[in-house]
């Protein structure tokens, strides 16, 4: 189903959830790929330092990318679901991967 398919829903309202879901869900889903990242390159053997850099390098690519996809899509509730869907599995990856490596 289409996000401008609700007749109720005003063309101002539709473009504040975008704007709404490229900052704080493209952010959410960045954080949980940067902590992903980090333990998953470190418990590879990367020293720390250098991968939470590159993580961080690549976070404001994926970063960009999920902003502007935020925006292109035309199914904001995918948009959604996969940037908080990828954004917790990622997050809670990282923290089991962190627990089992301390």
């Amino acid at each position: 189903m289409n996000s401008t398919s609700n007749h109720n829903n005003h063309p101002w309202v539709l473009v504040t959830l975008r704007i709404f879901t490229a900052i704080f869900m493209g952010y959410g889903f960045t954080w949980g790929f940067i902590a992903f990242g980090t333990a998953g390159m470190f418990a590879l053997g990367m020293e720390f330092h250098d991968a939470e850099h590159l993580s961080a390098i690549l976070g404001f690519l994926i970063y960009l990318t999920v902003f502007l996809w935020a925006f292109a899509a035309r199914n904001l509730r995918r948009v959604w679901l996969v940037l908080a869907g990828g954004g917790a599995l990622m997050a809670i990856a990282a923290s089991l991967l962190q627990a089992k490596l301390t």
